[in-house]
């Protein structure tokens, strides 16, 4: 067994598993978890069929982008993912999926407010939208590790799709479907033309400073190993 054996089969079990549920659509998205205690990730190839792939296909890559293991080019988004996990030590997995009921706020350019106790505690009080950028390029970028200052968990990019984290592959699998719901909710809401009850703004405070001390202490942890 080779050293990165576990962290790959989380990276892949994800992706099968987000495919099997309809978030993931052909090709489309990608995966990345931090290796603990090296400067590297592990991030699903571009261009594959997730079922198909196998956890020798997961690419391991340095910080700087360079391809350490693997046969096949690592996702485009590979430097989008190492800004995030550079910026964000409380974040351990990253998944950037194209689903469709979240994806729908991307062409709406329209934020997702906070609604439920649920959707604050483990996302954040809103899913804000982050500017366009191109697939791999530096406006992508430079846009999302400004955007995920905010130290939220769920992000929608602008006519693209959206970005979920975690401090765990398990969580950040959790936040995926998650969204998909209050999606999924805020969408059917809207289109009555009624008001929208949102999660009083005390509540809404009390919860993310929940979540936010819970992904303090995880950054904590990393700084102190």
């Amino acid at each position: 067994m080779g050293s990165y054996d576990n962290v790959k089969m989380e990276v892949l079990n994800c992706a099968q598993s987000l495919t099997q549920k309809g978030l993931f659509m052909g090709t489309g998205g990608n995966i990345s978890m931090r290796i603990t205690g090296e400067e590297k990730l592990a991030i699903t190839p571009s261009g594959m069929d997730y079922l198909a792939m196998k956890p020798q296909d997961i690419c391991i890559c340095d910080f700087s982008g360079a391809l350490i293991e693997g046969s096949f080019k690592p996702s485009i988004e590979t430097g989008m993912h190492i800004s995030v996990l550079n910026s964000r030590p409380d974040v351990n997995a990253i998944i950037h999926t194209h689903q469709v009921l979240a994806s729908t706020f991307a062409v709406l350019d329209m934020p997702i407010p906070s609604l439920f106790d649920e959707q604050v505690f483990n996302l954040g009080p809103s899913v804000d939208v982050i500017p366009y950028g191109m697939s791999g390029s530096a406006d992508l970028l430079n846009n999302v590790t400004s955007g995920v200052a905010s130290l939220c968990n769920a992000y929608i990019l602008k006519n693209h799709g959206v970005l979920l984290l975690g401090i765990s592959m398990e969580e950040a699998e959790r936040n995926v479907s998650l969204l998909e719901k209050t999606a999924s909710v805020y969408l059917n809401a809207i289109s009555t033309g009624r008001n929208i009850s949102l999660l009083d703004k005390g509540v809404a405070d009390f919860l993310f400073l929940m979540l936010k001390d819970r992904q303090d202490k995880e950054a904590a942890r990393k700084n102190a190993a």
